[in-house]
């Protein structure tokens, strides 16, 4: 039987991407006892000093209700301090704390050179042309 379908189906192939990719990435946060939405976050704050719970949601592609338990964990872990800003006291600053940021120094040279393992598989040429053709798909598709 011939599918009616003509095109592959490209949400089910990025999220197999996805899930290889972090086969080799799991173990090296495990090994710092990160998960891999603290991971997001971390490396997010780490971009960006300070970010708003909304623009963490946004940027880390965590759900709001998820967010507040994982934030909530990364403060009792002494990773996150949250702080309310001077002039709105309803919103809320994330910033790293000192030990996070060290964390994030310790855990820079594994992630890369796993980044490095595979451009040796894949090749520095066509990582970079994936990661070109996911930024004209995001920019082009989120309009």
């Amino acid at each position: 039987m011939t599918s009616p379908l003509r095109h592959r189906n490209l949400p089910h192939l990025l999220l197999q991407s996805r899930e290889t990719l972090m086969r080799g990435f799991r173990p090296i946060l495990q090994a710092h006892g990160l998960t891999e939405q603290q991971w997001r976050i971390l490396r997010a704050l780490l971009e960006d000093d300070a970010l708003e719970p909304r623009q963490l949601c946004e940027r880390c592609l965590i759900s709001s209700p998820s967010i507040t338990g994982v934030l909530m964990r990364m403060e009792e872990a002494g990773l996150i301090v949250r702080e309310r800003m001077p002039h709105d006291q309803r919103r809320v600053n994330v910033t790293l704390t000192p030990h996070a940021k060290k964390l994030g120094k310790r855990l820079a040279p594994e992630i890369e050179k796993k980044y490095a393992e595979i451009e040796a598989i894949v090749g520095v040429d066509q990582l970079q042309k994936m990661y070109d053709v996911l930024d004209v798909l995001l920019q082009r598709l989120d309009r």
